[in-house]
């Protein structure tokens, strides 16, 4: 096996591991798309690793923004598989090392925390750690219509990362992170006490409905710019989109118990919504 097919086995075995929603609805790629997802998603992994996991995260921040830096020169001597698989996607594809920058950008957010005052607070968060990575990819699966899908693109990161906060409320308050905005614990008189005491009353779930009910509407301008995607890539944008909405249903059926159990959507629905969209 070669280096570079090393590289991507290693790629897909980081994706395979942390983001099986993901390796499901980009599955459906053809090859050199879905390499090409895969390598993003694991330099987007190593960010967001530091961050939650790294021993000195700033430090390593750092360091790895300059390795990034010397990629984009081209004068990275690492080996790693994560780079010579990033490589050659920046070789195949006509790749813009902006997006990449903002998703640094977006963990240096948890890593110097500032209380998210406003729902604009809150999309600004999910533009740079989640949006980013869907302008990091259209490159790859849309090349040449970047321009046209970019807000669809951003939407759809939007509407993912604000699902994944009500999901992960209870995981993230265990890291002393509160990413739903102040204003609504003030609009639906849900204090910070009552979210350290993992509380679900008519106000929390008043609070979460609100923020699904943005989530929903991002869904659904992003999903309403699925036709400007090549064929290819517009059933596993679609997979994605639609594997995601469906966390929201699944922490009503467990009634908004986001503390205590982890939300998720089983294998057997995620064949369902799959089989349901061919």
């Amino acid at each position: 096996m070669t280096e570079l097919n090393e590289a991507y086995q290693y790629c897909k075995s980081i994706i395979y591991k942390h983001s099986k929603t993901f390796s499901k609805a980009f599955s459906l790629l053809p090859k050199d798309q879905k390499q090409a997802v895969w390598a993003i998603y694991t330099f987007c992994r190593q960010v967001d690793d530091i961050v939650d996991e790294g021993a000195h995260p700033k430090k390593e921040l750092t360091k790895f923004t300059q390795e990034f830096d010397q990629f984009i020169q081209g004068r990275l001597q690492s080996r790693h598989p994560s780079w010579v698989a990033l490589a050659d996607v920046f070789k195949k594809f006509p790749m813009d090392p902006a997006p990449f920058y903002e998703q640094i950008e977006g963990q240096w957010m948890d890593l110097e925390p500032r209380i998210i005052q406003t729902k604009e607070d809150l999309l600004d968060y999910c533009y740079h750690v989640a949006s980013t990575v869907g302008l990091m990819l259209l490159p790859a699966i849309a090349p040449g219509r970047e321009k046209e899908l970019r807000q669809g693109a951003i939407h759809l990161g939007y509407a993912m990362q604000i699902t994944n906060i009500l999901r992960d409320v209870g995981e993230d308050l265990e890291r002393d992170r509160v990413y739903i905005p102040a204003e609504l614990f003030e609009r639906h008189h849900y204090s910070y006490e009552n979210l350290q005491n993992k509380m679900v009353n008519a106000s929390f779930i008043n609070l979460w409905e609100e923020l699904a009910a943005d989530a929903e509407y991002y869904y659904t301008s992003g999903i309403a710019s699925l036709p400007g995607y090549p064929v290819y890539s517009r059933t596993p944008v679609k997979g994605a989109a639609y594997l995601y909405r469906a966390i929201l249903p699944s922490v009503r059926d467990n009634h908004y118990d986001v503390f205590r159990q982890k939300n998720y959507v089983t294998d057997k629905q995620k064949k369902q919504i799959i089989a349901d969209m061919q």
